[in-house]
C-alpha cells in the first residue's frame, strides 16, 4: 500500500473533508496465515478435540456477560435447521449444501444481512457466538470511527520541559516516522538558540501490559505509545516481521541520531521521562482516522488495531490497556445498537482465542458501516479487501466470478477460519455476510469453502 501522508508542525512558527478509498494494491498476509508459535497451536488442538468429541461449549478465559436471552457461546454439534427468507429459498438452500461440505469444522455459522433493510436473509445458528479471528477488526474499526471521527488525527509531540531538557511524547500512533519530526524540532531549538540537549521519551498516553497474551510475536509489536513503523525491525509496512522488544526506546535513539544529523548535540542516552507541563516545539499528526482504518483492515494490521482500541478507551474515560480497550469496543457497539449477545472482546486486533462474536453480529457491524445514517463509518467498507486483488484477499478467489466484486475481512488462527464482507445479489441488493467455522481438519480446504460460501451471493 503506498505511503500514508504524513503532516508536521512547528508550533513556534505556525499554529479535507470527505472519505479516502483504499486504491493500492497490497498482498499482506493477514494474523496467523504463515508461522504459528507452538503454544497457540497446543492451545487450538486441544479445543478441537473438546470440539469434536462432543456437544460441549468451548471454555474461554473470560466471561462473557449476556442476557438470559443470548444464545450459548457454542451450540451443540448436530443438525442446526438454517433461518432463511422463506421455505424453499433457492440461495438458503445452496448455502446449507455448502454449510454441510466435509471442509468446515464441527462449528460453523453463518449470517447474510439486507444492508437497506436490515433483514436477516439468511441464518445458520446466527446468533452462536465463537472465535472471530480477524474479523474482530471490523468491530475495533466502528469504535474508533465513532468515538473519535473519520478526521481525527494521532498526534505526536516534542516539549521541553527545562532549559537544555526535550521529551519525546508519543500519542499512540503506530505509523510514526519521525524525519519531519526531527526537522521541526532541531528548527525550533535553533530559534531558541539551543543547539546541545538531554532527550528524555514519554510513553505515558498507553498504560500497559504491553505485551499481547500471545506473548512476543512477529505479527504484533509490544503495545506502546511510542513506536516507530509499527517497531519493525526491518523496512517492511504490513505483515509478519521482527519487532523490537522495546520500540519506544528504540524510536527515542532513532530520534536522537536525527537530531544530531541536523546539528543538535544529544547528550547521554536517551532515558524514560515525563514531558507533562512542557512547551511544545513541533508535533507529528497521522494520516485521518478513515485512512489508518483503511489501511488496518486492507492489511489486517494488528499494531494499528490494538492502538485504536486504546484510543477509544482514553476518548471514553477508560484505561488505554488491553481490558480498557476490548471493553470500550463493546461500549461503541451498544450505543449503535448492534446485538452484542454471547460477545467477548479481549483484545482489538482477533490475535486472542478468548474473542468471542457471532455471525449476525458481525454482519451487523458491516451494515451499519453502509448505512445511509452513518457516513463517519464508511471506509469500514471502502477498507475491506477485494477478492482476487487486495490485501488478505489477493491471493483468494482467483478464478472465481466473485473476483472483484465481493469485499471481505478474513480472519485465521489455528482451528479458526472465518470471513465478512459485502457483496451485491443477482436481484442488486446491497448485503453484508458473515460465515464461520471451528476446528476445521485443514485451513485451506476450509478457506475455500468459506469462499464458495461468499460466491453464492454473488
Amino acid at each position: 500500500m503506498a505511503p500514508l501522508g504524513r503532516t508536521w508542525q512547528v508550533v513556534a512558527g505556525s499554529a479535507a473533508t470527505g472519505l479516502a478509498v483504499a486504491v493500492a494494491a497490497v498482498a499482506a498476509a493477514g494474523p496467523w496465515e504463515s508461522g504459528q508459535r507452538t503454544a497457540e497451536r497446543s492451545y487450538a488442538a486441544a479445543r478441537d478435540r473438546q470440539l469434536a468429541a462432543a456437544a460441549h461449549p468451548v471454555p474461554t478465559r473470560h466471561a462473557a456477560p449476556a442476557p438470559p436471552s443470548a444464545a450459548p457461546v457454542l451450540e451443540p454439534v448436530g443438525p442446526a435447521p438454517s433461518q432463511a427468507a422463506g421455505a424453499g429459498d433457492p440461495l438458503a438452500a445452496r448455502l446449507d449444501q455448502l454449510m454441510a461440505g466435509p471442509d468446515l469444522g464441527p462449528v460453523r455459522t453463518g449470517a447474510v444481512i439486507d444492508v437497506t433493510t436490515g433483514r436477516l436473509l439468511y441464518g445458520h445458528r446466527p446468533t452462536t457466538a465463537t472465535t472471530p479471528a480477524s474479523i474482530t477488526k471490523l468491530a475495533t474499526a466502528v469504535a474508533a470511527l465513532g468515538t473519535l471521527g473519520p478526521q481525527h488525527r494521532l498526534t505526536t509531540t516534542v516539549v521541553t520541559t527545562a532549559p537544555g531538557r526535550v521529551v519525546l511524547v508519543g500519542g499512540g500512533d503506530p505509523t510514526l516516522e519521525l524525519g519531519g519530526l526531527a526537522d521541526d524540532t532541531a528548527a525550533a531549538l535553533k530559534a531558541r538558540g539551543t543547539r546541545s540537549v538531554r532527550l528524555a521519551y514519554d510513553t505515558s498516553y498507553f498504560a500497559g501490559p504491553a505485551l499481547h497474551p500471545i506473548g512476543t510475536n512477529e505479527n504484533l509489536a509490544p503495545v506502546t505509545a511510542l513506536m516507530v513503523r509499527e517497531g519493525r525491525e526491518n523496512d517492511s509496512s504490513s505483515g509478519p516481521a521482527d519487532r523490537y522488544d522495546d520500540p519506544a526506546g528504540e524510536a527515542a535513539q532513532s530520534f536522537a541520531q536525527l537530531l544530531r544529523a541536523r546539528g543538535i548535540a544529544v547528550t547521554g542516552a536517551p532515558a524514560e521521562g515525563s514531558g507533562a507541563g512542557g512547551t511544545r516545539l513541533a508535533a507529528h499528526v497521522s494520516a485521518p482516522l478513515s485512512d489508518l482504518v483503511e489501511r488496518m483492515l486492507t492489511n489486517s494490521d494488528n499494531d494499528l488495531a490494538e492502538a485504536l482500541a486504546r484510543q477509544v478507551a482514553r476518548a471514553t474515560g477508560r484505561p488505554a490497556t488491553f481490558a480498557g480497550g476490548a471493553a470500550a469496543v463493546r461500549a461503541a457497539l451498544s450505543r449503535y445498537g448492534v446485538p452484542i449477545g454471547g460477545a467477548v472482546f479481549a483484545d482489538g486486533s482477533g490475535l486472542d482465542h478468548a474473542d468471542r462474536l457471532s455471525p449476525e453480529t458481525v454482519a451487523r457491524v458491516l451494515a451499519l458501516a453502509g448505512a445511509a445514517g452513518h457516513p463517519e463509518l464508511r471506509s469500514v467498507l471502502t477498507g475491506l479487501p477485494v477478492a482476487a486483488f487486495t490485501g488478505t484477499l489477493a491471493s483468494r478467489f482467483h478464478g472465481s466470478p466473485a473476483a472483484g466484486l465481493i469485499r471481505a475481512k478474513t480472519g485465521t488462527l489455528t482451528g479458526t477460519n472465518t470471513i465478512a464482507g459485502t457483496t451485491v445479489l443477482a436481484d442488486g441488493r446491497l448485503v453484508a455476510f458473515c460465515f464461520m467455522t471451528q476446528g476445521a481438519p485443514a485451513p485451506l480446504p476450509a478457506e475455500s469453502t468459506l469462499d464458495h460460501l461468499a460466491t453464492t451471493l454473488t
